[in-house]
This record gives C-alpha cells, sequence and structure tokens, in this order.
C-alpha cells in the first residue's frame, strides 16, 4: 500500500496509461473529416461500429433423457424412440410422444433401409461447419418412422445438387472416435456396388 509522504508536497504517481499493441479489429469506421457544429451534431446519427471480439465459453450441461441416444451413436447405433400403444415412431431421440403425451421406447433404426426425404445444400454455416462449406444436410427417412432424421450426407457433389438424390437409398456409418454430437452419424449413398 502506497502511503503519502507528508514532508512532501506532491506525490509522483503516473499521469499515464500504458499502451498496449493489442485491440479491436474495425470494419467500419465512421467520423467527419471535419470537426464543426453541424458535424458534431451530425455524430448522433452514425451508425453503429461494427468490431470482431473472440469470445469462449466452457460449460457443462446434461443430456438428460437424450443421454441413450448419444451413448448408442458412440456405439454404432442410431436410436429412435416409439410410442408403445399407437407405435407412432421417431426417428430422433423423443422422451415423450407428441399426440399422447405417453412416454416412448428406445428403438434401433441402424438396419432399417432410408433413403433421402429432402435436401439442402449449405453454402455458409456456424463457425465449427465454416470450414467444411459447401455441404449436403439430408432428411433422412426410414422404413417404419413416422419422421425423419437430418444428417450430413457425403458421397455427393454440393456443387452439382440434383433431385435424383430425392429418394436415393442411403447407408449410414458412424466417427470412430465419438464426439457426443448429433454429426457423430452421417449418411452415404448405396449402389449396387457397395450395398
Amino acid at each position: 500500500m502506497r502511503t503519502r509522504n507528508l514532508s512532501h508536497d506532491k506525490l509522483s504517481l503516473p499521469t499515464r496509461i500504458p499502451e498496449t499493441d493489442d485491440g479491436t479489429i474495425l470494419f467500419n469506421v465512421p467520423f467527419p473529416t471535419v470537426l464543426n457544429e453541424e458535424t458534431l451534431a451530425a455524430l448522433k446519427s452514425v451508425s453503429p461500429l461494427i468490431i470482431r471480439q473472440s469470445y469462449a465459453i466452457d460449460y457443462i450441461h446434461s443430456y438428460g433423457q437424450d443421454s441413450p441416444f448419444f451413448a448408442g451413436l458412440a456405439n454404432g447405433r442410431l436410436l429412435g424412440c416409439m410410442e408403445p400403444v399407437t407405435s407412432y415412431t421417431y426417428a430422433t431421440p423423443r422422451g415423450h410422444d407428441m399426440y399422447t403425451g405417453r412416454e416412448t421406447n428406445w428403438v434401433d433404426l441402424t438396419q432399417c433401409p432410408a433413403r433421402v426425404h429432402a435436401f439442402t445444400v449449405c453454402y455458409f454455416g456456424s463457425e465449427e461447419f465454416l470450414p467444411e462449406c459447401p455441404f449436403v444436410l439430408a432428411l433422412i427417412e426410414f422404413d417404419g418412422a413416422d419422421t425423419l432424421f437430418l444428417g450430413r450426407l457425403v458421397g455427393v457433389d454440393p456443387h452439382a445438387p440434383s433431385l435424383d438424390w430425392i429418394g436415393m437409398r442411403v447407408g449410414l456409418r458412424f466417427r470412430r472416435n465419438s464426439k457426443f454430437k448429433p454429426t457423430d452419424v452421417y449418411f452415404y449413398p448405396l449402389n449396387a456396388q457397395n450395398e
């Protein structure tokens, strides 16, 4: 703790903040070249500055009732859910049926025949997927399931999308090293050579 020596009239303290060589990258810096009453008043209508700022956060969360789905992916199994009375089957994890509210049971969709129901080519994506753009996402239809599963479709050219892909039979593969994410399963076209 700094104490003031009463024998000195002035205490010598820094009058400047040290400069650093870090900062913000600006993409837009509007400012008048001449400052006068009119330009200073116009500053009230200046558009906001746009900056780039890194942001990271670590958090712990639970997959809760969906945990068996991710455990299945890590073990090479795609699990869906079925309402036990009506047999309405979801191709995605769902703890309770959306119509009856009843608890669902897990079903294995891994060996069910599957086909492309619809697809889109993603030319832009979130930060995690930007390096992989363009890529194809497809809604996959499984025999015996009443809903669709959204997943990556590989083995097709995203630069030459074709409506011929609709109805195309697909197989599924799993990442060898599970990341415990929905992207641990992906789909590829089946043909006579690899069915």
